[in-house]
């Protein structure tokens, strides 16, 4: 039986890539999206065996003690974890909301999302690995480089959700090494995926690259290849970090 590792998102530009990507390793993708129709596409057209797709609201915690209860109960307890849902939200006119425009609804909506859902995806996969231990776990996160430069095209609430899960990952990583399983996070900078198109038109691609130091925009299989890293056995060592994903962007 293949290893399971759940993708939440996995609906999403960078999930499918995940998706796609772990599969091609050898992984079990176990697809988990809000969308059944959609998670149920990628899973079709994965290489391999041992895949399922899932519905799964990560701000619900019944949802998410419910999807890992399941996999238990089907002789096929979740591995790893890449929680890759999230949400970013714009003005009605499509621009970064400012800060003095969020109202309250939006702003507990991204951190509901972002950060409480990491959370409570990251908790309940602990509580899993202490009924049924797991060899060399792994815990992936996404932060994101608006969280890292304080913005450009994202709004604080986005920013704010962000920054909790980069401090989310550290505390994580603690309590989770003892029970040998590592906690990191990527932070991907502008990826060509539908988020990045609610703000970007393409048009503008050549002057939004010109700002990034490997000029170009990422893919999502640039992001899934660092996950793929994180979760193979060459990154055993290593917990408790933000791995950028962003073509040199924060370093400006």
């Amino acid at each position: 039986m293949s290893v399971v590792v759940l993708v939440t998102g996995a609906a999403g530009g960078i999930g499918r890539a995940v998706c796609e990507r772990l599969a091609a390793d050898g992984f079990g993708v176990l697809a988990a999206d809000l969308d059944m129709d959609a998670v149920q596409d990628v899973v079709s057209q994965l290489p391999g065996e041992g895949h399922r797709a899932t519905t799964l609201d990560i701000t619900q915690e019944e949802s998410v003690q419910a999807t890992f209860s399941d996999a238990e109960s089907l002789g096929a307890p979740i591995a790893h974890v890449v929680a890759a849902a999230g949400i970013l939200l714009f003005g009605p006119d499509g621009d970064r909301p400012p800060l003095t425009s969020i109202t309250l609804g939006d702003w507990q909506l991204t951190q509901n999302v972002n950060s409480t859902g990491t959370f409570l995806l990251l908790r309940e996969y602990l509580r899993s690995a202490t009924r049924h231990p797991i060899s060399n776990g792994r815990f992936i996160g996404f932060s994101s480089v608006a969280a890292q430069l304080g913005g450009y095209r994202s709004s604080s609430a986005y920013i704010a959700s962000k920054g909790a899960v980069m401090a989310l990952i550290k505390a994580g990583a603690r309590e989770a090494a003892p029970l040998g399983i590592t906690v990191n996070a990527v932070a991907p900078g502008l990826i060509d995926a539908p988020m990045l198109r609610q703000s970007l038109d393409t048009r503008n691609d050549a002057q939004v690259s010109a700002n990034i130091p490997l000029n170009r925009i990422g893919t999502p299989e640039d992001v899934a290849g660092a996950i793929s890293f994180l979760i193979g056995p060459d990154a055993s060592y290593i917990t408790g970090a933000v791995v950028d994903v962003n073509g040199g962007y924060r370093m400006q």
